[in-house]
């Protein structure tokens, strides 16, 4: 059986009143502050989501983002090529050309799940807000200027001293590290060859003047 609720304070006739009046008399008191925009731009958090950047390069036409997008604002147009065989004897290949990437921001609810599932950093939020319209159908943005928008991105933070390092950039640095061991090596071996072809003909140039001399006493 459950336990009977304890008894609730009487409330005090007015109470509400006065604490709304509270507020109102410490704002009152407080200095104002007009912000003046446009002149003066805001100060955005370092995370603000304005708009949706394209890193063009990065896009393989894989469709993720437009399949995963909650309100189907992206539109997203290819074909493909054939690309020649790298080597000999080799196979062609087929890739994805990206014709058409646009976004309708007029559909957008800005969710950022384009941005989580792309598996090659193709997308990025941009701090821009200023892309008002006064036509609706003018607030679908083509890839040239989802192109455009890509050069206010701020850089990334600096990760946390104590953080784990990235897979992929220990991967990296693994193959560097090995690279230029080998070339390392490699410039080793080429001096020590060069030391002892040098060493090789400075004995054969001696044994030479040697047997000279010799021939020349006799």
């Amino acid at each position: 059986m459950a336990a009977p609720l304890p008894p609730s304070r009487p409330r005090i006739p007015g109470s509400g009143l006065a604490k709304g009046l509270a507020v109102t008399l410490r704002t009152m008191t407080r200095k104002t502050v007009t912000a003046q925009y446009p002149d003066v731009q805001p100060e955005l958090p370092p995370r603000s989501r304005g708009v949706i950047a394209l890193f063009e390069e990065n896009c393989t036409v894989c469709m993720l983002c437009a399949r995963e997008c909650p309100d189907w604002c992206i539109y997203i147009d290819s074909h493909k090529e054939t690309v020649p065989a790298a080597t000999p004897g080799g196979r062609e290949r087929s890739r994805n050309v990206l014709d058409r990437f646009a976004i309708d921001f007029s559909l957008c609810m800005y969710c950022g799940i384009c941005i989580e599932v792309c598996p090659f950093d193709a997308l990025f939020w941009s701090p821009e807000f200023e892309y008002a319209e006064t036509d609706i159908l003018e607030l679908t943005h083509e890839r040239d200027k989802l192109r455009a928008w890509m050069w206010t991105v701020p850089e990334p933070p600096a990760l946390d001293p104590g953080a784990e390092e990235p897979k992929e950039v220990a991967a990296a640095r693994k193959t560097a590290e090995k690279l230029e061991a080998q070339r390392a090596k490699e410039a080793q071996e080429a001096q020590q060859a060069q030391e002892t072809q040098q060493n090789q003909e400075a004995q054969q140039a001696r044994a030479t003047q040697q047997d000279q001399k010799e021939e020349g006493e006799e």
